[in-house]
């Protein structure tokens, strides 16, 4: 299928109900079309990998058909260019959280992003460093820990950021990394500890959250 057939074939499974819906957890519902993930990843199987189409794809404007693009890009095409455009596009935490997992997690260049776009005070520009943080934590398996150190710095600096979408993704970044091994684990507890004597309400939400799944009897269990 060619890109005009793939929007035709999604506009032709939308559900007006599952956009309010979507609305109400928080997704931007403006050019949704309402459509779950598993429908879209089983579609991203058929169609395969192709760069061409996923481009064509994301230039739609349409929410599903941009994750769509994200499942479907090759990562040793994607280049930075297109990282710095696409993220411009996130307007919702389900398309930069689906683009970070499925996509640009899989590019080397994630690491340096990630610390590059935390700096950037766009809500969703900010978002998906973090996403990418935790993403990283949960996918590469062969990042040595001294890696993941370097972003604890920034999780810190910006555990003060009270927006709703920023400070969900520094909560995740901090749990994801602290529950890979024993290691970061003790490291991220230490850092709760140190954000938690931050004098702000975001903070002490993002550190007391994390602190209780970090050394919760399940994690430690596993980390064992």
């Amino acid at each position: 299928m060619n890109s005009s057939q793939i929007i035709k074939k999604l506009k032709s499974l939308s559900s007006p109900k599952n956009v309010a819906g979507m609305a109400r957890f928080g997704i931007n519902p403006q050019k949704a079309l309402g459509i779950n993930i598993p429908v879209l990843r089983k579609m991203a199987k058929g169609i395969g990998k192709n760069h061409d189409l996923a481009l064509q794809l994301w230039d739609s404007d349409l929410h599903e058909v941009r994750i769509l693009a994200t499942m479907i890009d090759e990562s040793d095409k994607v280049s930075l260019r297109q990282m710095d455009r696409w993220v411009l596009g996130f307007n919702s935490w389900d398309l930069c959280d689906q683009c970070c997992m499925n996509l640009f997690d899989k590019l080397p260049m994630a690491w340096v992003k990630a610390i590059d776009w935390v700096g950037k005070e766009r809500e969703f520009t900010r978002r998906a460093g973090f996403a990418l943080m935790a993403c990283l934590a949960w996918h590469d398996k062969q990042a040595k820990d001294q890696e993941f150190l370097k972003f604890f710095p920034l999780i810190k600096k910006y555990s003060t950021d009270e927006r709703n979408f920023v400070r969900k993704a520094v909560n995740w970044a901090l749990r994801q990394i602290g529950k890979r091994n024993k290691n970061l684990n003790k490291q991220a507890i230490k850092l709760t500890k140190e954000i938690l004597r931050i004098n702000n309400k975001t903070a002490k939400w993002i550190a007391s959250d994390a602190l209780r799944e970090l050394k919760s009897e399940a994690i430690q269990k596993r980390l064992r």
